[in-house]
């Protein structure tokens, strides 16, 4: 029969002949209608609760679910939020509006899962670091889960807060990640932000690390940060690496640190320092557990330099402050915070607002000596133990050359030993000790002076020419007072000063005994050099006060004694001098000198109401000789004028 006229099998025949082919046709409808009608949020709940097992914290998707399938998935979502830890009173540590996450397919058959990249817009991340560690411990203890390794994390408009309450921390910055030459697989972070830290306002900006490798392990590689820090007065510019960095117990940094007074960082970092003019330091930062360090930096405190190394330890029962440093060249002015003064404030000298409002209120105030109260829960607040040493020095007063200087300081009780200087050819050994542990500090300060070169003393060369002789003396006081000004104001003990032989201009002496004739032949004629037999001031102090014991100024031409005292705490002179010139001039006026006034503003003028009365000036002249205590330091030479004031006073 022609195939033509075979009867034809109806379509269901055919199925129920093949039955497969039912099954088959049967999936083929259901995968197009499943294709038709698919919606991948249909696989939110399976994904919110792996992730929930995964790290043990809460986990939600909010928006959209969609998904790319290909070897490398692509995943992307809306309004994802994850719970925070349980200790935290913030319940969600982290959210993003959107965010979209590739997953290399092939890893999920192994123990680590690989994601290329993770795309996050909007998110904030909230870091806390609490007693049991921090929130950002996803891993350890509450999830059954192994971390997945993320390669490329990339942000737009995110936020980061990160808050240590014990140590009244809290910092907001927003993070923006930046495209680099190099096309990192992890690209670096742009940050920006303020907040407290310590308690203090502080603002910052610059560029760290991506936040993936805040994951690494304090063993690992660190976290590199560029930035730069404003806290009030306080800057500094860090660069470098953080080793599990909010914990902040491992770091080395390059800092670079600048402000208007060292006395900022107390409260900044607990480290109590003297109050100083504007300072700009760069060194090595680095801190290893509770032990701080500067290493190597260099830079200027006021208008001196300074180098050297600083480490600051805490914990115990008082942390510990120890450094040593130097200056090659130091502005005695820049110490002046040290002993509760303010440098100079005229033009080229550096300074702060408070430091020079304390510089015009000392100067209006008439008064010399610092009456600034030291603060005694700093020198209660740490022990210490620093040295500074100085190569020169410029001192508007002293002729000084150099410094070493070691401060310890321990339970309140500070000691500067040696305390020690060169000065004009000489040098200055001091001891200070100061008990800060009551409420008014006991002070003991003992000093001794050798061999100072008295042509270096004078102010201008034309007096000083070709002056000889070297000064010594031993000074003993001890004092009670929360400032200078009270210490000395209450002192007990002794001054003794003293040169031996040696030459002076005969125009300094005929000048101090207001010898007329004498003075003007020598400026008409030239000045002569006139041999000093001695020369002493001896002194008792109490409360404060200084009495003479001994004064005396002996040459062969002149004979100058005196009287008096000077007040420590009122800061006034009350000294007479009585000129008595060895030759004959019809123009001696042979009048007592009077030093009076205050420090500040001193007077040296001869007493007109005694001009010409010879006989009521006579003092006792066999006093006159060298105190005891100076004996063994003058150098009084040999010769007939060795006897100071021998045969005059006889």
């Amino acid at each position: 029969m022609p195939a033509s006229s075979r009867p034809r099998q109806a379509p269901l025949a055919v199925i129920t002949r093949h039955p497969w082919l039912t099954a088959l046709a049967a999936v083929a409808i259901a995968v197009l209608v499943l294709v038709l009608i698919w919606d991948w949020n249909w696989l939110k709940g399976p994904v919110e609760r792996t992730v929930q097992a995964r790290t043990g914290r809460s986990f939600d998707i909010g928006g959209d679910l969609d998904v790319n399938l290909g070897r490398t998935v692509t995943i992307s979502a809306g309004a994802l939020r994850l719970g925070n830890a349980e200790w935290s009173p913030e319940p969600e540590m982290a959210r993003a509006d959107r965010a979209l996450i590739r997953v290399h397919l092939p890893s999920l058959l192994r123990r680590q899962t690989l994601i290329p990249a993770i795309e996050l817009v909007n998110p904030r991340l909230r870091l806390e670091l609490g007693a049991q560690g921090g929130n950002w411990n996803l891993f350890e203890s509450s999830g059954d889960g192994t971390p997945a390794r993320i390669e490329r994390l990339w942000i737009e408009g995110g936020e980061l807060v990160f808050l240590h309450p014990a140590d009244d921390t809290r910092i907001e910055v927003s993070l923006d990640s930046e495209e680099s030459a190099r096309a990192e697989t992890a690209p670096p972070v742009a940050v920006a932000g303020s907040g407290q830290w310590r308690g203090n306002d502080f603002s910052l900006e610059g560029r760290i690390a991506s936040l993936l490798d805040l994951q690494q392990q304090e063993d690992q590689a660190g976290y590199g940060i560029d930035l730069e820090a404003t806290a009030g007065r306080t800057r500094a510019h860090a660069r470098g690496l953080l080793f599990n960095p909010f914990q902040l117990q491992r770091f080395d940094l390059q800092m670079a640190l600048s402000g208007a007074n060292l006395a900022d960082l107390y409260p900044l970092l607990g480290v109590a320092l003297p109050d100083t003019p504007p300072y700009t330091l760069d060194g090595r930062f680095g801190r290893d557990a509770n032990t701080w360090t500067y290493r190597d930096f260099t830079g200027e405190v006021g208008d001196s330099d300074l180098a050297g190394e600083v480490t600051f330890t805490a914990g115990g029962e008082r942390p510990h402050f120890s450094a040593d440093l130097m200056s090659e060249m130091l502005d005695f002015d820049d110490l002046a915070g040290l002993v509760g003064a303010a440098p100079d404030t005229g033009p080229g000298d550096t300074t702060n607002p408070e430091l020079q409002a304390r510089a015009e209120q000392r100067a209006a105030s008439g008064r010399v000596l610092p009456d600034t109260p030291y603060e005694l829960d700093k020198l209660r607040a740490m022990d210490a133990n620093v040295r500074l040493r100085a190569t020169r020095i410029e001192s508007p007063v002293l002729p000084l050359d150099n410094m070493d200087a070691r401060l310890t300081l321990e339970d309140g009780l500070l000691t500067l030993q040696p305390l020690a200087f060169g000065m004009a050819g000489g040098r200055i050994d001091s001891g200070i000790h100061m008990d800060a542990r009551g409420e008014a500090i006991q002070t003991r300060l003992d000093a001794s002076i050798s061999g100072v070169d008295l042509e270096q003393l004078f102010p201008t060369p034309e007096i000083a020419r070709d002056a000889v002789g070297a000064i010594s003396g031993e000074i003993s006081l001890a004092g009670t007072g929360n400032s200078v000004a009270h210490m000395l104001g209450s002192a007990d003990g002794d001054v003794a000063l003293g040169m031996g032989s040696g030459q002076v201009s005969n125009l300094v002496l005929e000048l101090a005994g207001i010898d007329i004739f004498e003075a003007v032949r020598f400026l008409i004629t030239g000045d002569r050099l006139v041999p000093v037999r001695c020369a002493f001031a001896d002194f008792s102090v109490q409360d404060g006060v200084m009495q003479t014991r001994a004064l005396a100024f002996d040459t062969t031409d002149t004979l100058i004694v005196g009287e008096g005292s000077i007040d420590l705490g009122e800061e006034t002179l009350d000294l007479e001098l009585r000129p008595r010139p060895k030759d004959r001039s019809l123009l001696s006026l042979r009048s007592p000198l009077v030093i009076d006034g205050t420090f500040a503003d001193p007077g040296f003028r001869p007493d007109m109401g005694r001009l010409g009365v010879r006989g009521a000036i006579a003092l006792a002249l066999t006093s006159i000789a060298p105190p005891a205590a100076l004996l063994a330091t003058l150098e009084l030479g040999p010769g007939e004028d060795a006897g100071c004031g021998g045969e005059y006073a006889e």
